[in-house]
């Protein structure tokens, strides 16, 4: 399985680097952003989507989490 560098905060744009800095502090996974950042078109456009999802603003945590466990399960990801 191909894997993707995960980006250092030194090679993150502004922004990118903000946001990772933030979810640090909150003790927040950034593997997601650091693969993300590769592109910063695409780290741009997933968190139009993700973030206001993920704070609850469209989705609930609970109905996230069960979408999270079923795409492990599809993918045989038992981690």
């Amino acid at each position: 399985m191909a894997r993707i560098r995960l980006l250092e905060n030194h090679e993150l744009d502004e922004d990118s680097r903000r946001v990772a800095e933030q979810m640090d502090a909150q003790g927040h996974d950034t593997s997601t952003l650091r693969g993300l950042a590769h592109s910063r078109e695409l780290f741009r456009t997933y968190n139009q989507f993700y973030l206001p999802a993920r704070n609850g603003y469209s989705l609930s945590d609970a109905l996230i989490e069960m979408v999270r466990l079923r795409i492990a399960r599809h993918n045989d990801c038992f981690t």
